[in-house]
């Protein structure tokens, strides 16, 4: 018999141990498969579950049951309008009557003048929150604006005032129009003529005042 220590031991046991591994990884792999398939059975189920639903849904809603269910929607929809509408109704209703006062009988000039007092004395009021509302606005804004200051000097961040655009071709546009004006300027200057005698021609030219020797010898 071979000792533990020969090579036949220790190859006889390199073989055991390589068969070992082989059937785990056959046993791992089959049930590796096994459980693929398991996995695609379950979803071949399902899809054939939900086609079967499909259809009969498809079979569910008939012609007849369609045209109950677009009426019983028309009907469900004309009540909740004219619900909508009711409770808008009612809703200004309630706003006129808390602003303007339920109507009352006025024939009496006591009961006018006492109803025209009172709502002179509401539109004070009114007018007294209103300029009170405004004041606190205005100081709100301000110290909105003055946080919004302190917070950009904090971080360092100077805001850009807004620029003016201008127009590059602006100055082009104003020379050629000075040119322009130029020119029609010297246009409209008047246009004197040129002598066309010299001093000493004009000196020699007889004046229609004065007679020729020929006209005063007789």
């Amino acid at each position: 018999m071979a000792s533990k220590h020969s090579p036949v031991f220790k190859a006889l046991e390199l073989v055991e141990y390589l068969k070992n591994v082989f059937t785990r990884l056959m046993q791992e792999k089959k049930r590796k498969q096994a459980e693929t398939d398991r996995k695609r059975a379950e979803v071949r189920a399902r899809l054939e579950e939900a086609s079967k639903a499909k259809k009969a849904k498809k079979g569910f809603m008939t012609p007849d049951r369609k045209k109950k269910l677009r009426l019983l929607l028309r009907k469900k929809a004309a009540e909740e309008l004219k619900k909508e509408q009711e409770r808008k109704a009612a809703e200004r209703r309630r706003i006129i009557e808390e602003r303007c006062g339920k109507p009352r009988n006025v024939d009496d000039a006591n009961e006018v003048k006492r109803v025209l007092r009172e709502y002179h004395n509401r539109i004070t009021s009114l007018e007294d929150q209103k300029f009170d509302l405004e004041y606190v606005v205005k100081k709100k804004d301000y110290e909105i604006a003055d946080l919004n200051s302190q917070v950009n000097d904090l971080r360092g961040k100077f805001m850009k005032p807004t620029l003016k655009k201008v127009s590059k071709y602006e100055n082009k546009f104003a020379k050629l129009q000075k040119k322009a004006a130029e020119f029609n300027f010297r246009n409209q200057l008047k246009q004197v003529k040129k002598k066309e005698f010299t001093l000493e021609e004009e000196d020699k030219e007889p004046k229609k005042s004065e007679k020729a020797e020929w006209q005063t010898k007789k």
